[in-house]
């Protein structure tokens, strides 16, 4: 009990964290260019990035975080977890995280999505032996992911700045502040806490962010070779991606728009390296 009261502290003081992170960053976002520099106001716009510098520090920290730690983590349970194995902990993990899909899917409007993640978490949890097997899939049911963030935009809430989270990565002022919603409304996190499993929170965590990590291993290795850049790089990929995720893959509307980081859409749902 201990442990699940500590974790739930934990969480909320991150939470807590975030949101003042926020309030800074909305400070921070009224050093406008002046007036006179039109060409400056409309760069400042497209990329809609002031705290530039502060993101690069910290892009730099998770990246040297992620080449000390995770991905030596991601390689090694790669090495060591057969595929067959590491195929049930994407499927356990994804099923999991269905219920805060269909909660989304609700508060977006959007019934026959609800309907269909709701079918695939009770056909995966029952007739896929609680998730293990991706039954749903090949009955036709596809798999979508959506999130709070997903949700604020569907409801005319604005991406705002970018932002790079401390050991979380590329984010925008929005996605933020879905994130902090996610730490209190998650169905599956709740019913872990409410379960009283010693060590089932963190290891949900920590298991998430190795798999994802590990499924990603070849593409973020290709993005960092292949970038002059690999900050602004990101950056695109990540407004990009999330645009077309808002989109639910729907075609660009406006007249010249184009995503020019079509490859990296649906970054974590890469297949795993052998």
């Amino acid at each position: 009990m201990a442990f699940n009261l500590n974790m739930q502290v934990c969480q909320r003081s991150a939470a807590k964290l975030l949101l003042i992170f926020f309030c800074f960053g909305l400070a921070s976002c009224a050093s406008m260019p002046p007036d006179s520099d039109p060409y400056a106001q409309a760069e400042f716009q497209r990329l809609n990035d002031p705290l530039e510098p502060t993101n690069r520090v910290i892009h730099g920290m998770n990246q040297r975080v992620d080449k000390i730690l995770i991905e030596p983590i991601a390689v090694t349970y790669g090495f060591i977890v057969p595929k067959p194995l590491r195929k049930i902990v994407t499927n356990v993990l994804r099923n999991a995280a269905e219920p805060l899909t269909f909660v989304n899917d609700v508060l977006q409007g959007e019934p026959e999505r609800a309907g269909n993640t709701l079918t695939r978490f009770l056909t995966n949890s029952t007739l896929g032996a609680g998730g293990s097997i991706d039954v749903a899939t090949d009955m036709g049911l596809e798999r979508h992911v959506e999130d709070f963030g997903q949700t604020l935009a569907v409801w005319g809430v604005g991406e705002g700045p970018y932002l790079v989270l401390p050991f979380l990565g590329p984010s925008t002022m929005r996605d933020g502040i879905g994130r902090i919603g996610e730490v209190y409304a998650d169905p599956a996190a709740l019913a872990i806490d409410r379960a009283n499993v010693r060590g089932l929170s963190i290891a949900r965590m920590c298991l998430t962010a190795i798999d994802a990590r590990h499924r990603n291993l070849d593409t973020l290795r290709e993005l960092e070779e292949s970038s002059i850049d690999l900050y602004a790089t990101m950056r695109s990929a990540y407004r990009q991606n999330r645009r077309a995720e808002v989109r639910n893959g729907a075609p660009l509307e406006e007249e010249g728009d184009f995503d020019i980081f079509d490859d990296f859409d649906d970054l974590e749902d890469e297949p795993a390296p052998d």
